[in-house]
């Protein structure tokens, strides 16, 4: 009898343990059911909403365009494919340009020969500037482009984003832009980042935008569209300088960065070093 009843006991927990799994799964599955996945900061295309079919022929998207059958959403998606089929030609098109300006222009050769005062008679050469396709991105609303034309890193350099560079004009103010970041990381050694005081980084990005030749009167007029009949160039520094800061990422909100930029405005905007004054 004992040893007939001893076999049941044991007989039970097989059929218990197999269970175990089964229920474990359906926990899990339900959980993971019922978190909630993090949404997308960015849009991706949905060519149902946007009518921009990247596996169609690039000029059928084109004149789709023109006749107004592909939303804004769309158009920038359409952007930025072309940018990824033409990048090895723009890259060619940037590092001719920046080979160009190393050697003939006046902005660049003053900036670069002020450097290298300051780096032991080292100053920056073309394989410094690295010439790369950059991706735009389109917030989840919509409503903003986040996209750049360069920037500075000081342990690697300065990047140019090719598929940005309109012409040889617009790149040579990029880097004069960021060969001023380069001159006051040497100079002042700036916290560039912001990491810890973010008015240095706010004061380095006003003197680059001033001294670099972006907020020229033709190029704020032409270019961009932008005209008042008063203190356009320094509205142009000012607003060029918050939207750097807000790109940082210890930069909260643009509240803060319009705060930062105005603490330092007085002090940096009449820095004009190492030029006597502003020219371009």
């Amino acid at each position: 009898m004992a040893s007939t009843a001893a076999p049941s006991p044991s007989g039970s927990d097989p059929k218990t343990s197999s269970s175990l799994p089964s229920s474990s799964t359906t926990s899990t599955s339900s959980q993971a059911k019922a978190t909630p996945q993090t949404p997308s900061l960015y849009l991706e295309n949905d060519p149902a909403r946007t009518g921009f079919d990247p596996r169609t022929q690039w000029w059928v998207n084109y004149f789709k365009i023109l006749t107004g059958q592909v939303t804004n959403e769309g158009v920038f998606h359409y952007r930025e494919s072309r940018y990824r089929a033409n990048e090895a030609r723009d890259v060619r098109r940037c590092e001719q340009y920046r080979d160009w300006l190393f050697a003939y222009s006046p902005t660049v050769r003053f900036l670069n020969d002020k450097i290298a005062e300051l780096n032991h008679g080292q100053g920056m050469t073309p394989s410094n500037v690295l010439c790369r396709r950059c991706p735009a991105r389109l917030t989840a609303d919509g409503m903003q482009v986040e996209r750049q034309s360069g920037g500075f890193e000081p342990a690697h350099g300065i990047l140019v984003c090719a598929n940005e560079v309109r012409n040889r004009g617009h790149l040579e103010d990029t880097l004069a832009h960021e060969m001023v970041h380069a001159y006051d990381q040497l100079r002042f050694e700036v916290d560039f980042r912001g990491e810890r005081d973010l008015r240095q980084a706010a004061c380095t990005e006003i003197r680059a935008s001033m001294l670099s030749g972006e907020c020229r009167w033709t190029r704020e007029v032409f270019t961009r569209g932008n005209y008042t009949l008063t203190e356009q160039f320094q509205k142009c520094v000012r607003a060029r300088a918050v939207q750097s800061m807000i790109a940082r990422p210890w930069v909260k909100n643009d509240v803060q960065a319009v705060k930062v930029v105005n603490e330092v405005w007085d002090s940096c905007f009449s820095d004009t070093r190492p030029f006597d004054e502003v020219y371009r």
